[in-house]
């Protein structure tokens, strides 16, 4: 039956094993991802028992690819980068290219050929966002700014590695020398005709697609069909993905990424994600699958030292790169210690990379196996990475006096100027954090003439409040310093708007030591944070479905002259 029926027998397989193997990750408090990429290992052809169809499984991939990058493409926000992108922007790009630089090094004494090498290199440089997403999810800190720069540098990551997946087929036969007798001339013309499709397929997408997707989702949403609505988003992504690829000759994966990017513009955005996400997530778990059967376990036992040096490069030399390039743009520890946790492992691109690599003669047989097992360790340590940030933390600050002088080196933006305004400085609201919430706030103090201080760990948001006459400072407002330059020992409230609940306590019990009378505010994000809140007798919490739940009320009962 499983030889007449080769698809239903493979995704039968696939999702049954996986199922089994998700579950057992899960309770040992692994990404559930590892378990897929095992059960893959057992269903693979280097593994006794059932094969499934490598074939059928490679084409159940390469939706996974699509809606994995679509998904990618929802969580993708031009506003988000460009808030990180003094930060994320250049210490994406050399972090990569120390990345790539370390692999290259790493496969070129394994006498591997120099492109071979390179490619090999760029795949260990780019993180999975789809493993961070998750990570930043359960931490709870994804809105945080920590959390907004590891996603945008991610961001910035997965852009390179798109324009990288367009180029290569167009640079592979000239670097395998299949095409010797291109000269530059001609590969240049190669080049830029692959960039001129890609352009063109661009401008389409963002000029006609965010008018047109919009418009198209709005007219199925009339129509009140739930059915209708998840089908036309899937539709939408997997045909404009079929032709990226088959007009435009770019990746599924770029047309995937492009649909979510331009459906996120629309305002059922947020629909399209919940009703998209159980298929995206299936299909998500044969793509990994899929990539879990290309790897020979042999490739342990007989490359052991390969593969270490690949798990290093991944979980220590990108981390360490990218954590020296934090602190050199002049970015907290904990910033540094965040981010280094999410670049510590790779995923999805990488995969897709090695494979086309391999397909195109530019990397060995092995490549694909060294990729795939560094794959499966650095996810599996990347929970016990974040799970570490803050006792690292801890223990820098308090065991090297360099970490310490990091912390409390000299900033002009970490104080305020001897010139702010003396109304600053007296009965004034110390106000940490100025994202979505903290923008109302300061708002409605300022229309009410209140004086405030903004403490931000964001520079950008410092820089550009106190060109605009606002008084801010820029630091960790956990740190008692932080406080302090904020003059929260005159300060009447202090008003806790960042999305981050790790630090909460410690900036209350800081700022009662440092002003035993003053009122703290804190934000809370569920019912069960704000009682921990309440009962700690942090202050005033303010949990948002509560207040949304009270005002719609009064706004209901006031129609009734109550």
């Amino acid at each position: 039956m499983e030889h007449d029926l080769p698809l239903i027998s493979t995704i039968a397989a696939a999702l049954g094993v996986a199922l089994v193997f998700g579950f057992v990750a899960a309770r040992l408090k692994l990404p559930a991802l590892v378990g897929y990429l095992v059960a893959g290992v057992l269903i693979g052809p280097f593994t006794p028992g059932f094969v499934a169809d490598s074939k059928i499984a490679s084409e159940l991939a390469e939706i996974g690819v699509m809606l994995l990058m679509f998904g990618v493409g929802l969580h993708f926000s031009i506003n988000d980068l460009l808030a990180v992108r003094r930060i994320a922007v250049p210490g994406a790009v050399v972090q990569m290219v120390a990345a790539t630089a370390m692999g290259w090094g790493a496969a070129t004494l394994w006498g591997w050929s120099a492109p071979a090498a390179l490619v090999f290199g760029i795949s260990l440089s780019c993180a999975s966002t789809v493993v961070l997403l998750r990570a930043l999810e359960a931490l709870g800190v994804l809105d945080s700014f920590n959390g907004r720069v590891a996603v945008g540098w991610l961001v910035v990551e997965d852009l390179a590695m798109v324009l990288v997946l367009v180029l290569l087929p167009a640079l592979a036969g000239a670097m395998t020398g299949g095409a010797a007798s291109m000269g530059p001339q001609a590969l240049a013309l190669s080049v830029g005709k692959t960039l001129l499709q890609v352009g063109v397929f661009v401008a389409l997408m963002l000029l006609v697609g965010r008018r047109l997707f919009p418009w198209l989702l709005w007219q199925v949403q009339k129509l009140g069909s739930r059915e209708l609505f998840t089908l036309c988003v899937v539709a939408a992504a997997v045909s404009i993905a079929y032709v990226a690829t088959h007009v435009f000759g770019v990746s599924f994966a770029l047309g995937a990424f492009f649909a979510g990017m331009v459906l996120r513009e629309s305002q059922f955005s947020h629909r399209a994600a919940e009703e998209t996400l159980p298929l995206r997530d299936a299909f998500a778990v044969l793509f990994f699958v899929s990539v879990g059967m290309l790897f020979d376990p042999a490739i342990l036992v007989q490359q052991p030292l390969k593969v270490l040096a690949v798990v290093a490069i991944i979980v220590f030399g990108k981390s360490v790169a990218a954590a020296v390039l934090v602190l050199v743009l002049r970015y907290p520890l904990h910033t540094a210690l965040t981010v280094s946790a999410s670049l510590a492992q790779i995923g999805e691109f990488s995969f897709i990379l090695v494979g086309l690599g391999a397909t195109l003669g530019v990397l060995p047989a092995e490549a694909r196996s060294l990729v795939v097992a560094g794959a499966l360790i650095s996810i599996a340590l990347n929970p016990l990475l974040f799970g570490m940030i803050e006792p690292v933390r801890g223990w820098l600050l308090r065991r090297s006096e360099l970490a310490r002088r990091l912390a409390s080196r000299d900033d002009p933006l970490a104080e305020l100027p001897m010139s702010t305004d003396p109304k600053y400085l007296s009965q004034q609201v110390v106000l940490v954090g100025y994202g979505r919430v903290g923008r109302r706030v300061a708002d409605a103090l300022k229309a009410h003439h209140v004086p405030f201080v903004v403490a931000d760990q964001n520079r950008e948001i410092v820089e550009r409040l106190r060109e605009q006459g606002s008084a801010a400072v820029y630091g960790d407002a956990s740190q008692p310093e932080t406080l302090i330059q904020a003059h929260i020992a005159r300060a009447r409230l202090l008003v806790i708007a960042t999305p981050e609940s790790l630090g909460v306590r410690q900036m209350s019990e800081n700022a009662k030591l440092l002003n035993p009378g003053i009122q703290v505010v804190v934000r809370s994000h569920n019912e069960e944070e704000a009682r921990r809140f309440e009962a700690e007798v942090i202050g005033k919490v303010f949990l948002g479905e509560h207040e949304l739940a009270e005002a719609m009320s009064r706004y209901v009962l006031a129609q009734f002259g109550h």
